[in-house]
């Protein structure tokens, strides 16, 4: 993953920009000098994820601001657990308290969403990938909650992986041509993944030496079929992914036709913040 601290300072830096502006105009109502005590309990069971990025919003107002946690990125927490407590000058947590929020409920509900998706499948070798189908401007941050979801990162944007879609496919002459021209220019250590979308395409993807095929939306039965295929093809590795119309419903089904991993855009794309509220209490 790249440099995750530039960007937490990154995220953080414009999150509050956006909230505070010129001056947080209602926290001036507030003393300066005056402290205050807080702590965020969860509503509901999740997995928690975004710590850093919400202890930077804090520091980020006020480096005297202390922190202490009773969980860790990774950790399943309950309804009613406590997270956190805080401790700082007032205006400071009046100020980064809902751009703080924010980032730990979205974070939070990453990781949780792609921990249902992984414990579905548990004891399948299938494992359970993000996509590119993020938030504008938070995909590193994403990427990381999928990882402490227990799922895995595919590529992090059109720089570091090359996948052939259809597109890429009619405009490249064919799949054979699109693999060849791909061979050509991968940097090393570059990864080359085509999609398809029939078992005629998978046929004409692994004769042209296909290491890594996307399966876009085939039925189970079509699945099956597909791992059948590849491996009475090629007595070599090559690693079938499922993508497409997965759910939780159906994901233990996807992943028992015996493909290598399940790539699932809702893990990033249609998320559902994690309930937790940050109450206030003076100071001792």
């Amino acid at each position: 993953m790249k440099d995750l601290h530039a960007e937490i300072d990154n995220n953080v830096k414009h999150a509050l920009a956006e909230d505070i502006g010129a001056g947080d105009l209602t926290a001036s109502l507030i003393p300066g000098s005056k402290e205050l005590n807080a702590s965020v309990i969860s509503r509901e069971d999740a997995v928690l994820c975004g710590v850093q990025w919400f202890e930077a919003c804090f520091l980020a107002l006020s480096s005297e601001t202390t922190i202490h946690w009773f969980a860790k990125d990774g950790d399943a927490v309950q309804a009613g657990h406590k997270l956190c407590e805080i401790k700082g000058q007032a205006r400071a947590l009046l100020s980064a308290e809902r751009s703080a929020l924010n980032f730990l409920q979205m974070l939070s509900a990453v990781a949780t969403q792609t921990k249902y998706f992984v414990d579905a499948i548990n004891g399948t070798q299938a494992v359970i990938v993000d996509t590119r189908k993020t938030l504008p401007g938070l995909r590193l941050a994403q990427k990381y909650a999928v990882k402490c979801g227990g799922g895995m990162n595919h590529r992090f944007g059109l720089y570091d992986g090359i996948l052939i879609k259809e597109n890429h496919i009619i405009a490249a002459g064919g799949i054979k041509s699109a693999l060849r021209k791909a061979q050509e220019i991968a940097p090393p250590g570059v990864f080359i993944q085509i999609e398809v979308e029939s078992l005629q395409e998978l046929q004409e993807a692994l004769t042209a030496g296909a290491s890594m095929v996307l399966l876009d939306n085939f039925t189970l039965n079509q699945l099956s079929d597909a791992v059948a295929l590849t491996r009475q093809k090629t007595c070599e590795r090559v690693t079938l992914e499922a993508s497409g119309n997965i759910t939780l419903k159906n994901v233990r089904q996807v992943a028992e036709t015996g493909v290598d991993r399940i790539s699932i855009g809702s893990l990033t794309k249609n998320i559902r913040a994690i309930d937790l509220s940050m109450r206030f209490r003076e100071s001792a």
